[in-house]
């Protein structure tokens, strides 16, 4: 019988704050080495969705988040040049003042919706960003 290919799952989480202020990592590794993008990651074998959004969360940006809501699932099989990966995005409020860089990220810092059109931003995360954005409109 023949292999199947399957897409990879990943989970991004958007961190915020009460005045719309929000956490982005800068990635240290490939794809997009360098670039600012959503805290995030693959899902590890038999664990869920929710648990791996909380996991990378606190890998990446040391942060211990209580996850808001589902924000959407992000699947355009061109969204990573390493292959055909499906998101599922939630957004998230944890303390922002215990932000260290750790595991994949090589800086973290807080941005405002204004601050998106001044940095380099990796995958399709200004889209998933503006919906998380849209999301938690007053």
């Amino acid at each position: 019988m023949g292999k199947y290919k399957n897409p990879s799952l990943t989970t991004d989480i958007f961190i915020f704050d009460a005045k719309r202020n929000f956490i982005l990592i800068k990635r240290k590794n490939e794809p997009y080495k360098d670039y600012w993008a959503l805290p995030g990651g693959f899902v590890d074998y038999g664990e869920c969705v929710e648990d791996a959004a909380i996991r990378e969360a606190l890998e990446e940006t040391s942060i211990h988040v209580k996850l808001e809501k589902l924000v959407g699932v992000y699947s355009d099989p061109s969204r990573d040049p390493r292959g055909h990966t499906v998101s599922i995005v939630y957004s998230a409020k944890g303390n922002m003042e215990e932000m260290n860089a750790a595991d994949d990220a090589c800086d973290i810092n807080i941005f405002t919706k204004k601050d998106l059109k001044k940095i380099n931003l990796a995958f399709d995360h200004e889209n998933i960003i503006n919906d998380c954005l849209n999301s938690i409109q007053k």
